[in-house]
C-alpha cells in the first residue's frame, strides 16, 4: 500500500513540474483563407457577394487612391478594405496576398481556415451584430461615408 502513496506522490509533483501534461494540445489558430474558399459551401451568399456587396471590390478604389496616400493613410484604408491586414495570415499586400486584397467574408465572420477544413458552424461567426461592424463603421467614418448601419450590407 506504501509504494501506491509513494507513486501518486511522484505523479503528482511530476504533473507540477510539467504543467501542460494531461491537457489537450492547443486549438490550432484559424487563418484567412479568403472568399473563394467560401463558395463552394454557400454558392447563392458568394454569388450575391460578389454581385452586390461594394466590399467585395473594395481593393479597386484603394488602388486608384494609393498613388495619393501616405503609407499610413495607404494602411488606414487597407485595415477595412483588405482582409485580415495586420492579423496572422491576413493581408500583407496587393502583390503578396490578392486573394486577400478586398474586404470579403472574414472581415466580419472571421478567419475561415478552422470553418473551411471541419465544416463546423461553431468555427466562424454566424450571426452578426451591430457592433461587429463598428471596428471599420466607427462613428467618424459613418459621418464621413454616409454609412448606413445594415447587417445585411454584405448582400446576404
Amino acid at each position: 500500500m506504501g509504494w501506491r502513496c509513494d507513486a501518486a506522490a511522484a505523479l503528482a509533483g511530476l504533473l507540477l513540474l510539467c504543467p501542460l501534461a494531461g491537457r489537450p494540445a492547443l486549438a490550432e489558430e484559424a487563418r484567412y483563407v479568403g472568399t473563394a474558399a467560401c463558395a463552394g459551401c454557400h454558392p447563392k451568399q458568394h454569388e450575391a457577394f460578389e454581385k452586390y456587396s461594394k466590399k467585395a471590390h473594395s481593393s479597386k478604389n484603394v488602388r486608384l487612391m494609393a498613388k495619393k496616400l501616405t503609407p499610413e493613410e495607404l494602411a488606414g484604408c487597407f485595415a477595412c478594405h483588405a482582409t485580415g491586414y495586420g492579423k496572422p495570415g491576413g493581408f500583407t499586400s496587393l502583390a503578396a496576398t490578392p486573394e486577400l486584397a478586398d474586404a470579403g467574408c472574414e472581415v466580419c465572420h472571421g478567419p475561415g481556415s478552422l470553418h473551411t477544413a471541419s465544416g463546423d458552424p461553431a468555427a466562424i461567426k454566424g450571426k452578426l451584430t451591430v457592433a461587429d461592424c463598428q471596428g471599420c463603421h466607427s462613428d467618424a467614418r459613418v459621418r464621413a461615408f454616409g454609412f448606413k448601419p445594415l447587417l445585411r450590407a454584405g448582400a446576404h
